[in-house]
């Protein structure tokens, strides 16, 4: 039987349980039965009766549908079995151990009386039901979204020579042929062989003498079963999309492999496999796949980057575990941790690494050597798949970052004690921080010690709240947006730190004075809610205004990854429609209404 104290103290760290008051946490916390997993072990199969909710506490645990095709892979934090609890009270999928483990299990009846006395509880599993294991349907996605790559054209008058090494050279399987901005028809290398190489076709042959004259065409608003049906019923592979007698994209049978092929689950999957950095890099480099799909797929920015964020962990932890093979297990235990976007578990398309290691209060300086080594590897790995270094050095590598768990609770004190603008900045970042791999407790005895000190201290506070109106919406004076003025980006708005950071800043000063135990922003903003930091109105406010942002700024990234280009984080307000004008800047009011609002509270204490 696990101990009631260590289970209140995981569960202060999970959503939604960090929502309950201590007295009901206590009573639930005496509820869970713990289960031990080795690699490989069922936990439960499709269509057995569930005895309750499972929560991961240490390992992994894969999802599997029927079929056995993996849904979800699943760590420390996750639950599982809330579909068929929820249904008919027998498990719509399979859990199989990944790696050897802890489970907590909460009784049957205890969830379902928690899902109907808990706001928090019935959002967030309602939540996941619709949206956590929905795998994204290629009947319903739209044309527009499939699209791989703008297409690749050639003139009705070009010689077939000149075709097919412009096919050659953009390895691609088809051209479409235009006159203008008139699409006349399209060729492809079966025409190459049935048209040209069968008959001896002279290779100076104007290519409109062989191309498909207009061939069936869609529409970008058309959906994926509409591109199906079509291919097989013509049994053709290849398929122009046109607007307004322009064409704009061609989707292929290589597009609809691609697209069922790249999953969260497949990549998490691939990623606990690898056996090399170079493997590693292959997974990564679909993550911008997958999130052009999972925004097609009208997930939610918090589901879309979670989801991502579960790549970066699994990616770190299978880093950690390389590190090992190479350089013998660790002389003591330590925790690597990860700050950041990483750590509030909202990564996008552009990512960077902010990362640290706290070590055991048992290390000798002759474990140093050990432990430089290790977060080099990591950290290098890391930058090889795509997470760039931290432009302020915030990084494991820097031996500041890098120290005992004493040391680590002094610089928490200096920074309570002294909230000079470095201390503030360094909190800030700080107190983002969530374990992925090692000895966890290292890091929740740090918490533990470190939030309520830092709650208790007005003067801290006040500086933490200084610190988070430093970031303000990009409002106008006259209803419009306070775009950049020049440069790059000129006359655009930067939806990272003018957009989700002011709200990511305020979601991090109410956890602080609620010590309330979420590193991700949403959550924070809920807990601050059911705990009463802020209103029930100001709270619903916010998180509207907070999605709306960060949706937008997601679904801007998918954009410039679909057009060719690498995502980045500036949106013009003259791409929008004057509908999402109007609404984003709305949702921008409500923000700085609430930095308004801390700020006159916090000034009215002090």
């Amino acid at each position: 039987m696990e101990d009631v104290d260590t289970i209140v103290s995981f569960l202060e760290t999970v959503h939604p349980y960090d929502s309950l008051p201590q007295d009901e946490m206590a009573r639930v916390a005496g509820c869970f039965s713990r289960r031990e997993i080795t690699a490989g072990e069922t936990v439960y199969r499709h269509g057995e009766r569930l005895v309750g909710l499972y929560l991961v506490k240490r390992g992994g645990v894969e999802i599997l549908e029927p079929t056995g095709d993996v849904i979800s892979v699943l760590g420390p934090r996750n639950s599982f079995g809330e579909r068929g609890l929820m249904r008919d009270g027998r498990a719509a999928t399979t859990a199989r151990a990944t790696t050897e483990g802890v489970l907590l299990m909460l009784p049957a009846d205890e969830f379902r009386r928690l899902f109907s006395t808990s706001p928090a509880f019935e959002r967030f599993f309602t939540r996941r039901r619709t949206q956590g294991y929905r795998a994204s349907d290629l009947m319903t996605q739209k044309v527009a979204d499939l699209m791989a790559r703008r297409p690749v054209t050639c003139l009705p008058g070009d010689t077939i020579r000149t075709a097919a090494m412009k096919m050659r050279d953009a390895g691609v399987s088809s051209l479409g042929v235009v006159d203008g901005q008139a699409f006349l028809g399209i060729v492809t290398t079966r025409d190459m062989t049935n048209k040209v190489v069968a008959v001896g076709l002279d290779l100076s042959t104007p290519v409109i003498e062989v191309m498909t004259a207009d061939p069936v065409a869609l529409s970008p608003d058309a959906l994926g079963s509409d591109i199906l049906h079509i291919m097989l019923e013509r049994r053709i592979g290849h398929l122009p999309v046109v607007e307004d007698g322009h064409l704009v994209g061609m989707i292929t049978q290589t597009d609809l492999t691609r697209f069922q092929a790249v999953s969260s689950a497949q990549l998490v999957r691939d990623a606990a496999t690898a056996d090399s950095v170079a493997e590693l890099q292959a997974v990564t480099a679909r993550i911008p796949k997958l999130l052009v799909q999972l925004v097609a797929g009208h997930n939610s920015h918090e589901v879309v980057t979670r989801l991502i964020t579960d790549i970066s962990d699994t990616v770190t932890r299978r880093l950690l575990a390389l590190a090992e093979d190479r350089l013998g297990p660790p002389p003591v235990p330590y925790v690597w941790c990860a700050c950041g976007s990483q750590g509030r578990q909202e990564q996008t398309g552009v990512s960077d690494q902010d990362n640290c290691l706290i070590l055991s209060d048992s290390a000798l300086p002759a474990d140093e050597a050990y432990f430089a080594a290790l977060a080099k590897f990591v950290s290098e790995g890391l930058q090889a798949c795509g997470y760039a270094y931290c432009p302020g050095d915030m990084m494991a590598t820097n031996p500041m970052w890098r120290q005992p768990l004493r040391e680590w609770r002094r610089y928490f004190l200096t920074w309570i004690d002294t909230p000079d603008p470095t201390a503030q900045m360094l909190a800030s970042v700080m107190f983002d921080l969530r374990p992925i791999g090692g000895d966890e407790e290292l890091f929740h005895s740090l918490q533990k010690d470190t939030l309520g000190l830092a709650a208790r201290s007005s003067m801290f506070v006040a500086h933490m709240v200084s610190n988070a109106l430093k970031h303000v919406p990009p409002l106008g004076l006259i209803r419009g947006f306070a775009t950049i003025r020049s440069g790059e980006h000129k006359n655009h708005i930067d939806l990272k730190m003018n957009g989700v950071v002011p709200v990511i800043d305020l979601g991090r000063v109410y956890a602080l004075i609620g010590e309330l135990q979420p590193c991700n922003t949403r959550a924070r903003l809920q807990a601050a809610e059911h705990s009463g930091v802020i209103s029930v109105s100001g709270a619903r406010d916010l998180i509207e205004a907070y999605d709306m942002i960060a949706q937008m700024r997601l679904e801007n990234q998918a954009r410039l990854i679909r057009s060719g280009r690498a995502p980045d984080n500036f949106l013009a307000p003259s791409d929008l429609s004057d509908f999402e004008r109007s609404h984003l800047r709305d949702a921008f009011v409500v923000v700085r209404t609430m930095q308004s609002a801390l700020g006159s509270a916090r000034g009215a204490r002090t």
